[in-house]
């Protein structure tokens, strides 16, 4: 579902962070944090603290995993969407040079206004 080449509109719903898939802890440098974690059916979206790491599950068995790191530095502008009064969901839309431009939609409960700060925090910095 994260493929960067075929889509621009990828459906996420917040998870827990200890339900991020265990070999992203792998490339977790030593002072990188995990700020929040998304999926898909099988995909999954993890905001650290230094880059956005894609997990795109491929294959019918699923243990073959491309994995994309995006430094925030390399992000040129974003914007957030807040959800309306009657539907729930949230967009974020971020633009990199090297890629175009990628939107996230968010299902569920999430306070995009209050992730767009902390998102904020590195991509400014």
């Amino acid at each position: 579902m994260i493929d960067f080449q075929e889509s621009v509109l990828f459906k996420l719903e917040p998870i827990a962070v200890d339900q991020m898939l265990k070999p992203i802890s792998n490339f977790l440098l030593e002072d990188e944090t995990v700020l929040a974690v998304f999926k898909t059916v099988r995909d999954q979206l993890v905001f650290t603290s230094k880059r956005i790491i894609a997990a795109n599950v491929q294959g019918l068995t699923g243990k073959k995993v491309d994995y994309t790191s995006i430094p925030y530095s390399k992000i040129q502008t974003f914007s957030v969407e807040s959800s309306g009064t009657l539907e729930r969901d949230c967009e974020i839309e971020i633009y990199i040079s090297s890629i175009g431009k990628i939107r996230f939609e968010i299902r569920g409960n999430f306070d995009v206004i209050a992730f767009n700060k902390v998102i904020s925090k590195y991509v400014l910095a």
